[in-house]
């Protein structure tokens, strides 16, 4: 039986039939969905129920959900559609990516707890009330580094590339390593997804290549001979017999990310594209060229795939505001790669480009950018953006598991 943190009597119940929220695992990756259900109700009985989190700053933020109890005095969060709150469909973790801060715009918040190393796992309460009554709460465990999980930086100066290593528990078996890196808002990548990664068995390397210490200040002439040396490093330090390094890369990232598997078919396999563009673009936000290889600028154009020995995984949104990634992951999906297997596109129709990475954490649809602080709406809706990431996410990881 799961663990029981609070309990108590709804009305009309007896002692023998508390109200009891049961959740099938307490502790849990962040990017595992849960069984929520709530018991002991009456039969039609109308209760809210509640999460709250704080994220790295200590804001809190709240979900909310209010539900009539079924025939049998029960609320299954998976079956039942909320009359009102913060999600509007059943859905089994609607509370958990509809989270709302107690401050600001929703629409301009994204969720971020401490960085893993930093806090390796964050709590949701869950509370059920009715009639001003709290009938029953319990705290969640969320996690992003499991046990056993490492975490190493490294930077420009003694290892030849600036970013941060997450490395799995040692053990017999090592899933195939993982190169991560965004797109044209600079720094690292997605440190909380490198961490779920690194949780899940690959060895995970959190790329910046501009933005940082020792890398450029823009998106701008940027060498592709510098994430070689980053997938050298992982393959040379972290593969395991025949195994390559895969890659991922969110918007402009995407750009390099192809090339870098075209270019370098030899030294990684699969790729992972997140609104991505099929097409090398100018540099951002200056314009000039954004890629180099070899000394002189990747010519702008489309990017061929067919010397990729592995798979190009495209996921997009029909409703980007940012460009358009959805005809950009449908010209990657009718590529063909060195083994003459397609490529292929996963495009949610109504998902902005907040369409990635790992699901079940409150994400706005505009944002502010942080090298020309212009505003954006990235499109989508919250709630298209949080079924795109948790259908795809899935497939993202069968992929690098091979």
């Amino acid at each position: 039986m799961a663990l029981l943190l609070g309990v108590g009597c709804a009305g009309g119940a007896t002692a023998d039939d508390e109200v009891r929220i049961r959740v099938d695992k307490p502790v849990a990756l962040a990017d595992e969905p849960l069984r929520v259900r709530v018991t002991g109700l009456d039969a039609g009985q109308e209760v809210t129920v509640t999460s709250k989190a704080a994220d790295h700053r200590g804001q809190p933020w709240t979900g909310r959900a209010t539900f009539a109890a079924d025939a049998s005095g029960s609320v299954d969060l998976k079956r039942a559609r909320p009359r009102s709150g913060t999600y509007r469909q059943a859905d089994g973790m609607g509370l958990f990516w509809s989270m709302k801060p107690d401050q600001g715009s929703a629409d301009e918040s994204w969720f971020a707890p401490l960085w893993p190393e930093l806090g390796s796992d964050y709590e949701v309460r869950l509370a059920v009330d009715a009639g001003g009554e709290q009938l029953a709460a319990r705290t969640l465990t969320r996690t992003w580094m499991d046990k056993g999980v490492t975490h190493r930086p490294l930077t420009v100066a003694k290892d030849g590339v600036e970013g941060a290593l997450y490395l799995p528990p040692a053990g017999p078996e090592r899933r195939s390593p993982v190169l991560l890196f965004g797109g044209s808002s600079g720094g690292h990548g997605d440190k909380h997804a490198a961490a779920l990664l690194a949780s899940r068995g690959h060895p995970v390397l959190d790329l910046c290549y501009f933005g940082c210490t020792g890398r450029p200040a823009t998106l701008e002439r940027i060498e592709l001979e510098y994430f070689v040396t980053a997938a050298r490093l992982l393959k040379r330090e972290y593969a395991t017999g025949s195994q390559r390094p895969a890659v991922i890369g969110y918007s402009r990232g995407s750009e390099a990310a192809q090339l870098l598997a075209h270019h370098y078919p030899d030294l990684v396999h699969d790729v992972v594209v997140y609104a991505p563009s099929h097409r090398v673009v100018p540099g951002f936000p200056d314009g000039g060229p954004a890629w180099t290889k070899g000394g002189k600028p990747v010519k702008e154009g489309n990017i061929p795939l067919h010397r990729v020995r592995g798979t190009v995984l495209a996921v997009a949104g029909g409703d980007d505001g940012m460009w358009p990634s959805a005809p950009s992951a449908e010209r990657i999906g009718e590529q063909r790669g060195a083994s003459g297997d397609p490529h292929r596109a996963l495009i949610h129709p109504h998902a902005g480009h907040g369409v990635g990475t790992f699901p079940y954490t409150a994400a706005g649809t505009r944002f502010t950018h942080p090298v020309t602080g212009e505003s954006y709406r990235m499109g989508g809706t919250s709630a298209a953006n949080a079924g795109a990431r948790a259908s795809s996410w899935p497939e993202v990881l069968k992929l690098l598991r091979g």
